[in-house]
């Protein structure tokens, strides 16, 4: 199953937000909703291509309450997730498979006494070299989240 991540804006409550409205609600209607990480939505779906085409169908609400948006596809990898822009690109067969992962977002997880779930918190950009993920520095955190994006979204 290809797993879907919304990451909400610091200042809204994204899961009220996306379902407090008939057309986002509507459209994660036939999913089991969860909330992996502080402030996220996440659902699986069937493929790569449906996942994007939810965050197509959602991208009105993307704009106004989501900070990023992830797809962790099975077939690319099984440990890194894939930014909204790079999953289109391998849906679209605009870039293979194998060759994306250079270009990451580190996002460091944190854990808070006060809350049940870990939080998403600075992305740090890197370029992975030689195949290892370079060490995320940018504060203590209790572990990492590795997103690769597209050359354009890392500005290179």
């Amino acid at each position: 199953m290809t797993r879907v991540c919304l990451l909400g804006k610091p200042d809204v409550n994204l899961r009220y937000e996306l379902l407090s409205r008939e057309t986002a609600r509507q459209a994660l209607a036939t999913y089991d909703i969860q909330e992996p990480f502080e402030n996220t939505v996440a659902v699986e779906t069937v493929s790569l291509g449906a996942a994007v085409a939810l965050l197509n169908d959602l991208n009105w609400y993307l704009v106004r309450f989501v900070d990023d948006a992830f797809i962790l596809e099975p077939s690319v990898s099984d440990a890194e997730w894939l930014s909204r822009s790079l999953a289109t690109d391998i849906r679209d067969d605009a870039v293979e498979p194998s060759e994306n992962g250079r270009f990451l977002a580190v996002y460091g997880l944190e854990t808070d006494d006060s809350t049940s779930l870990p939080a998403l918190v600075e992305p740090m950009l890197v370029t992975r070299t030689g195949g290892a993920v370079p060490e995320y520095d940018l504060r203590d955190v209790d572990d990492t989240v590795v997103v690769r994006l597209t050359k354009d979204e890392f500005g290179a």
